[in-house]
């Protein structure tokens, strides 16, 4: 067997080249670097271990050596030495075993134990390791991601291991709750009609960073930015999960559906000062977090105990690679940034009018034509919803979720935030003359209530999450029509139900990039808990039984969907957004031209008539707890019977005349419409040659 050479500082990881694997990890401030390989997957020791030679195996801040006769598959750590100084920002522990800041695959022993991380002693038999891998070997078939524009997407978050892995999901038993089980699921997105999955996050996490007795589930505690989560994987081995990641994408893509992906770079796993050392806190804890000034604590805008130091130099090019990383080599279309307002704070934590790695991922040109969503805003009061730099992203619109909700709910007060939502939010984008696909406009996601929750409880039960109810939101800006939680009572579930249909009803026809929950489209529960982060059980995964009982729902949604992504009128090169942009636009009450704006008013009404297609859309929405009678405008030309007014949706008749088609839709004889308490009717217009499809 050859020996070890010196090998290169670049690239970064571990790179397969011809007769072995160069290996290359920054640490400014070690003494020592020792390489550690193992046998195989779940060896609880090395069997070689090579000490790098400061001389030899270091340039400048970088280590780096070329091990001969290895390949993929090898299983490999790291060991640093150097000061443990937590009053310099140093936290060194030669006995603690690091995964590879740049490891595209992880191995996950069954003996796995977070707590060893944290206690002294040597943790190698129950520490994550990293895996050689060759990325250059798969076949994509001509795979590529899809550059679907905004304004054609409709979203749906959704959990990789939740979608499918209830018995009843239909999915073997051996694929439940993996990438190849949401492929086994494709069909139903297709029929859905949803053309992009938002999956919450797959990078390698920590399982074990949870309350005692359960599990992280949702997965925002990574610990490695470039390998996917093993245990989505359907077949055993640390390699099996990238191709089976690969075969998803390529699925998906085949379906005309595009991957995002939730990211995670504003905090680790390895927590606070007293938190586990897997990895960058061992090799260079004062590059990777933002530390306060006393550096033996780390500043915490995240709510999780640190908070990755984003415009760090270092740190900004990890999170460029894996970008980069997961479009090059996995095919992803796009990323949804949690708590993305953080990268925007410079390395003393305070906010930066121009942050270095905002600007980089914007102008990368690997990634450009990427979806690129954040979340504006930070768990230390950080907000910057309409206000988040460059071009390229896009915003999740809190205010579109909370006045969406008051008004469903029939708070006062909340006609013109309706209105300004229901128009992509020009009070919010306007001013930066920014389109309304700015706006990812959603009701319910991962963190909170989901849809049929919102309607069933007045507060939230987190009682299983064993934090005393303490956690996750006290302001849901829910209404439990009338009964707190599950009810035989017929009339309070019809209201449940039209409820839902009403924000379906607004959320999809709104200006902007609209998002639903995984199963709210079927009424999915999680009994009251807004915070289900760490219920690995039937809490969170989506029981498919629900698709039969509440099949009045889904079809609402499967019907409502397509004329989102579809383009909105045959013959014409026109999208709903660009309908509402070359749109004469009339605002009316109850009566017509006299929108009520006052503080008491619960209905509104408003008129589309597009300049560029021969097509109107009329729609009304009435909150209040009685019903209401609108006045209808004409239709011109007069006597034309193309152009009456069809009624297309009205979410208080039963299924299934909520929702009908365009061209068969029937149509309204009288010159006014009464909607029932709460609820949305919308009406059509069109001629012949415009007449959207069916």
């Amino acid at each position: 067997m050859r020996g070890p050479t010196a090998g290169e500082s670049a690239p970064l990881g571990a790179t397969v080249r011809a007769g072995g694997v160069n290996f290359s990890v920054f640490s400014k401030d070690a003494t020592q670097i020792d390489l550690l390989l193992f046998p195989g997957e779940q060896s609880t020791e090395p069997d070689r271990v090579i000490t790098l030679d400061p001389n030899r195996n270091r340039t400048y801040h970088y280590w780096h050596t070329f091990i001969p006769d290895v390949g993929p598959g090898q299983v490999y750590a790291y060991r640093a030495h150097g000061p443990f100084a937590p009053e310099r920002g140093l936290r060194f522990d030669a006995d603690k075993v690091l995964l590879d800041p740049y490891g595209v695959a992880v191995d996950v022993p069954a003996a796995y134990d977070r707590d060893a991380a944290v206690r002294p002693g040597d943790n190698a038999a129950t520490a994550m390791k990293s895996v050689v891998a060759d990325l250059s070997t798969y076949d994509w078939e001509g795979d590529a991601p899809l550059r679907r524009p905004a304004s054609e997407t409709v979203i749906y978050e959704m959990h990789v291991r939740g979608f499918t892995r209830h018995p009843s999901s239909g999915v073997g038993a051996d694929r439940r709750g993996t990438f190849a089980g949401l492929v086994d699921k494709i069909p139903y997105l297709e029929q859905l009609g949803i053309n992009a999955v938002e999956l919450l996050p797959v990078f390698q996490y920590d399982p074990h960073d949870a309350p005692q007795g359960l599990v992280n589930y949702w997965g925002y505690q990574p610990v490695s930015f470039f390998a996917p989560h093993h245990a989505y994987a359907s077949r055993g081995g640390a390699l099996a999960v990238i191709d089976e990641f690969r075969d998803m994408v390529k699925a998906l893509h085949r379906a005309g559906i595009e991957v995002i992906l939730d990211v995670v770079f504003n905090h680790t796993s390895e927590g606070a000062h007293d938190g586990p050392t897997f990895c960058y806190r061992g090799l260079a804890n004062d590059f990777y977090y933002i530390l306060q000034q006393d550096k033996s604590r780390y500043a915490d805008y995240t709510g999780c105990g640190n908070t990755l130091n984003g415009n760090q130099s270092i740190v900004r090019r990890m999170i460029l690679d894996s970008l980069r990383h997961w479009v090059a080599d996995m095919h992803v279309d796009g990323f949804r940034f949690d708590l993305a307002s953080i990268l925007a704070r410079d390395e003393s934590g305070h906010p930066r009018s121009s942050p270095p790695v905002l600007w980089d991922v914007e102008t990368d040109p690997t990634l450009a034509g990427t979806k690129l969503i954040a979340e504006a805003w930070d768990a230390a009061g950080l907000y910057q919803v309409g206000s988040f730099i460059g071009d390229s992203w896009v915003e999740w619109n809190g205010q579109f979720r909370d006045d969406v909700r008051r008004f469903v709910k029939g708070d006062r007060g909340t006609v013109r935030g309706l209105a300004a939502r229901l128009l992509g939010s020009p009070d919010i984008y306007g001013r930066h003359q920014r389109e309304a696909e700015k706006s990812v406009n959603f009701v319910t996601s991962h963190d909170g209530f989901t849809l049929n929750d919102l309607v069933s409880y007045d507060r939230k039960h987190n009682e299983a999450n064993r934090e005393d109810n303490r956690d996750g939101s006290n302001d849901n800006l829910s209404w439990n029509c009338g009964i707190e939680g599950p009810t035989d009572d017929v009339d309070v579930e019809a209201l449940r139900t039209r409820q839902i249909k009403n924000f379906l009803t607004l959320t999809l026809m709104a200006a902007g990039l609209p998002m639903i929950l995984m199963g709210d489209e079927m009424r999915r529960t999680q009994f009251g808990n807004n915070n289900a982060y760490c219920q690995d059980n039937e809490t969170s995964w989506l029981d498919w039984t629900l698709l039969e009982r509440n099949r009045d729902v889904h079809r609402f949604a499967a019907n409502l969907i397509p004329y989102r992504t579809r383009r909105f009128a045959e013959g014409t090169p026109l999208t709903l957004d660009e309908v509402l942009e070359h749109s004469m636009i009339e605002w009316h009450g109850v009566r017509l031209h006299h929108p009520d704006w006052a503080d008491d008013s619960h209905s509104l009404a408003v008129s589309l008539k597009s300049l560029r297609a021969d097509m109107r859309l009329h729609a009304m929405s009435n909150a209040y707890c009685r019903p209401l009678t609108f006045e209808l405008p004409s239709c011109v030309p007069a006597g034309s019977e193309s152009a009456r007014w069809r009624r297309w949706i009205d979410t208080a008749l039963p299924s299934p005349a909520d929702i009908g088609q365009w061209r068969t839709a029937p149509p309204v004889t009288d010159e006014r419409y009464t909607l029932q308490p709460r609820s949305v009717v919308v009406l059509v217009s069109h001629t012949g040659a415009s007449a959207p499809p069916v």
